[in-house]
């Protein structure tokens, strides 16, 4: 029996995820969800006929879905500090920027819900884009060298 012990040095998968990162995820699958959710209301509502174009309802409803699907799978590459997950990460919070505007724009119950959509998008903005991030993801930046032959 060997008395050497192995080094246990920590697999990506198993080593500390930083928490910038934990929470990047969050946001991202909060408004997946979001998104998700507010899809399938427009589907049964348009499939149960109570809307005037239950054909525009159930378009949106499925697009919404569709588009649920975006952050979801970066929330998942974040979790797993994959480094392709920050491009997805970056688009959603962009797109959710104008669509915070016009909820702003508008009236009634409207108003909080794009004040609580434009901090949760420039909460995910930050978070993408803090260059900490990019190293975390194993981001390279700058020009990169390869050996001559």
């Amino acid at each position: 029996m060997s008395t050497q012990q192995t080094p246990s040095t920590p697999s990506p998968s198993t080593a500390e995820r930083p928490t910038r990162i934990t929470v990047l995820a969050g946001v991202n699958a909060l408004e997946g969800v979001a998104l998700a959710v507010g899809g399938i209301y427009l589907l049964i509502v348009g499939l149960l006929g109570k809307l005037e174009s239950t054909q525009q309802a159930e378009t949106v409803g499925i697009t919404l879905v569709a588009l649920g699907a975006i952050p979801l799978v970066a929330a998942r590459g974040l979790l797993l500090l994959r480094s392709w997950s920050r491009g997805p990460a970056l688009i959603t919070q962009i797109m959710a920027l104008p669509v915070a505007w016009t909820l702003l724009r508008s009236q009634g119950a409207l108003i909080p819900t794009g004040i609580v959509l434009a901090v949760v998008a420039v909460t995910g903005l930050v978070l993408v884009l803090n260059p900490a991030t990019t190293q975390d993801l194993g981001i390279r930046r700058g020009p990169r060298t390869t050996p001559d032959a």
